[in-house]
């Protein structure tokens, strides 16, 4: 019982801080720095990653890429280099699928390391930002609504898995996940994506309907990730930070993978509008 509301009581905080910084663009901005690095941290423990280096990269990043639309403004050169990081992480991001089906200890290489944690943290918190952005002006409800979903679907992947589980989806990276709990999450993500489009000022159904999808299906690949990763590390969290919960890189790690796909279903739907 103890642990059940030390578990709420975390998780509770966590989402006030993020609701919270919706209302200032700085606020969230500054928000997700703090997230960025602490995850970091957390992502060079796992893989062995000592040095500042990778937290260079990545101030150099979020900050640029966060505040170049707002002193600069929106203009082509931002947009041809957001491109070029855009085809570099998800260019990465499915080498790291394919590797989920591979036997091999990953990262081997400082090179690989470093890449990782460039294209596949540290720019899904500028892509993050950015879908913050999406019409050019600070407008967090497309953000907000992707965490929603995101909450969604984890949590009834886990009661529909729990309760109706029976085909395991990867057992050897996450025995716990069934093909029924993805399912269900899909179904309830889906379900969710009709009020978010109703009662939000953004995309009409149909399009949160398809995001409901990519976020559910990219989401669970992004966990499915950092498990490999905890197990290679021989570890059951990624860190303590967040009591109950484990580090803020499991509380993360769906929205940190699915975040170049989605900007990348917005940014198709801007160019199709």
């Amino acid at each position: 019982m103890k642990e059940l509301i030390v578990r709420a009581l975390s998780g509770i905080l966590y989402v006030s801080l993020f609701v919270l910084a919706l209302y200032s663009q700085h606020a969230l901005i500054a928000l997700f720095f703090i997230f960025g690095i602490v995850s970091l941290a957390e992502f060079n423990k796992l893989i062995q990653l000592k040095g500042i280096i990778s937290f260079i990269i990545f101030i150099v990043l979020y900050i640029v890429f966060a505040y170049w639309p707002l002193l600069l403004d929106y203009n082509e050169t931002f947009d041809a280099v957001i491109q070029i990081l855009h085809v570099l992480t998800i260019f990465v991001q499915l080498f790291l699928i394919r590797d989920l089906f591979s036997e091999k200890t990953w990262p081997l290489l400082i090179t690989k390391r470093y890449i990782n944690t460039t294209f596949y943290l540290s720019s899904a918190f500028v892509f993050i930002i950015l879908i913050a952005n999406y019409y050019d002006e600070f407008n967090p409800n497309i953000l907000l609504g992707s965490f929603i979903l995101v909450w969604v679907n984890d949590s009834f992947a886990y009661l529909v898995g729990k309760n109706f589980g029976k085909q395991k989806l990867f057992p050897s990276i996450s025995p716990k996940k069934t093909v029924e709990g993805f399912l269900g999450g899909v179904f309830f993500s889906c379900i969710a994506s009709y009020f978010i489009a109703k009662h939000t000022d953004t995309l009409d159904f149909t399009s949160w309907l398809i995001l409901s999808i990519i976020i559910s299906v990219f989401g669970t690949i992004g966990d499915l990730i950092e498990s490999k990763y905890k197990r290679q590390a021989g570890v059951k969290d990624s860190g303590v930070i967040m009591p109950g919960h484990g580090g803020l890189l499991d509380r993360l790690d769906s929205i940190i993978f699915a975040a170049p796909f989605i900007y990348l279903f917005l940014r198709i739907l801007k160019y199709v509008s």
